[in-house]
């Protein structure tokens, strides 16, 4: 049996098997076994006289075993159940004086140079847990709502969102690679017969399929070669992309924000002794902070917040507006000050909006058009577009979307605009010749979801081995 079932249901003075590793032993009788399958470990009581001294020689943090015994109610405190143990068996042994995951407190930093070895940790379990629970989520989600999963190129020709920051894939040998007349490595020769790269996001050909199923979603893997060293940047990380026909950009928020709030629900029910724990474990290091670096809610009360509050709803220049007369912004506060209509609001501006200004999650909506992609669609005001982002308190901007432009000579305007081939995006622009919709649909970075959900704060804490600048290990 896992674990998670002995403790679930427990048969008291029957028999049973459990295989794990050990978490502790202590005086040479207590052993402290955990299987992975919850965040409880259970307490196997050793007979001494019937042990053999080889095998409790070999019993060491980090070791395999499976135990036979009799299940029995626990005498000791901080567990209800116990198992008297008849037979212990070595699976694998583990030298003490080489594993890295001792029984004691280990900085994440450290845990992430042995993220190999980070699933063992209880912090670490309960959080890839959880990011187990939030990807059932998100397809069950879907599924109930009448969208069809689809599966978007890795490997792509186009760059979605314009920024130029990919990782190319080819097969040719760089240092003899033949080039053409203006000096450019000549791709033709390329196993793809053309340059390729790690793709950015799967949404335009999302696009595609929603055009003739209505309503799709891809969850994939995505790459973006920007050389930052931040705690919100990987450079391989997962993305949630939904697409929808016939949606306007009011559908598009509202569809958002249902969205989100059933997926923290989902785990806020399947995942609450992970997220408890977590949330001792946040309330235990606030202690250690001083009072004005505190967080203002524990993450349960986070997760509540935004499962249980309606989003605000603002424009862009409603936005500007409260940024720039805040007391941060009039006192110089804000590391980039708010200053002309048009700038790119930063982290701080976005949280400052949830956590300080209107207290509840935030959805901005109507950008300008010079900050945002080709795709989205032209306002009548011809200045902005019809983009959204949702901003969440300790994260910022958590979803990016749009409606996206349907009208093909509006669209091959932007393209034109911003210098883009329009050669590389026909396949795009035939959605708009051929019984074109107005249509809709954003992205939701999974990494960034379950930072908030789980109350880290290193994006790389909650993926199981990080890709970051200089760093392709394990």
């Amino acid at each position: 049996m896992t674990i998670k079932n002995l403790f679930l249901n427990p048969p008291i003075k029957e028999k049973v098997s459990i295989k794990g590793w050990v978490k502790t032993f202590r005086a040479n009788r207590f052993i402290s076994v955990n299987d992975g399958s919850s965040l409880q470990s259970i307490q196997c009581v050793v007979d001494y006289d019937n042990t053999a001294e080889v095998i409790l020689n070999k019993i060491n943090t980090g070791a395999s075993i499976k135990v036979n015994g009799t299940l029995v109610e626990s005498q000791g405190k901080g567990q209800s159940i116990e198992i008297q143990v008849e037979k212990i068996e070595i699976l694998g042994e583990c030298d003490p004086e080489l594993y890295p995951i001792q029984p004691k407190k280990h900085s994440l930093e450290f845990l992430r140079e042995n993220a190999h070895l980070r699933a063992r940790t209880s912090t670490f379990s309960s959080i890839f847990r959880i990011r187990s629970s939030i990807s059932f989520a998100i397809h069950k989600y879907f599924k109930e709502n009448g969208f069809f999963y689809i599966n978007t190129p890795i490997v792509t020709g186009s760059d979605a969102e314009g920024a130029g920051e990919m990782f190319k894939v080819t097969t040719l040998d760089i240092n003899k690679a033949e080039v053409n007349d203006n000096n450019e490595i000549d791709f033709s020769k390329d196993f793809f017969g053309k340059e390729t790269n790690l793709t950015v996001s799967g949404q335009l050909e999302a696009e595609n399929m929603a055009m003739g199923l209505g309503k799709v979603y891809t969850f994939g893997p995505t790459f973006r070669a920007e050389n930052s060293n931040t705690s919100r940047h990987l450079a391989e990380f997962w993305m949630i992309e939904p697409e929808m026909a016939f949606y306007d950009l009011s559908d598009n928020m509202n569809l958002a924000e249902h969205f989100i709030k059933s997926v923290l629900d989902y785990i806020v029910k399947d995942c609450k002794e992970d997220l408890y724990f977590l949330n001792q474990r946040l309330i235990n290091e606030d202690k250690s902070k001083p009072a004005q670096e505190r967080n203002e809610l524990n993450l349960l009360e986070r997760l509540d917040f935004v499962i249980n509050n309606d989003f605000v709803r603002i424009t862009y220049s409603e936005a500007y507006e409260i940024l720039k007369n805040s007391k941060p912004n009039k006192k110089k506060k804000f590391k980039f000050p708010i200053s002309d209509w048009g700038v790119d609001l930063q982290s701080e501006h976005e949280r400052y909006l949830v956590e300080k200004h209107f207290k509840k999650p935030v959805i901005i909506f109507d950008y300008p058009a010079k900050i945002k992609a080709f795709y989205m669609r032209m306002n009548e005001d011809g200045k902005t577009v019809k983009a959204m982002d949702i901003l969440f308190p300790g994260i910022g901007e958590i979803v990016g979307g749009s409606q996206r432009e349907e009208r093909l000579d509006i669209l091959k305007s932007r393209i034109k605009e911003l210098k883009i081939d329009e050669k590389e995006l026909w396949w795009y622009l035939d959605l708009r010749k051929f019984g074109t919709v107005e249509h809709s649909g954003f992205g939701l970075g999974l990494e960034r979801l379950i930072l908030f959900a789980t109350g880290m704060t290193n994006i790389r804490d909650v993926i199981p081995f990080p890709r970051t600048p200089k760093n392709a290990e394990f």
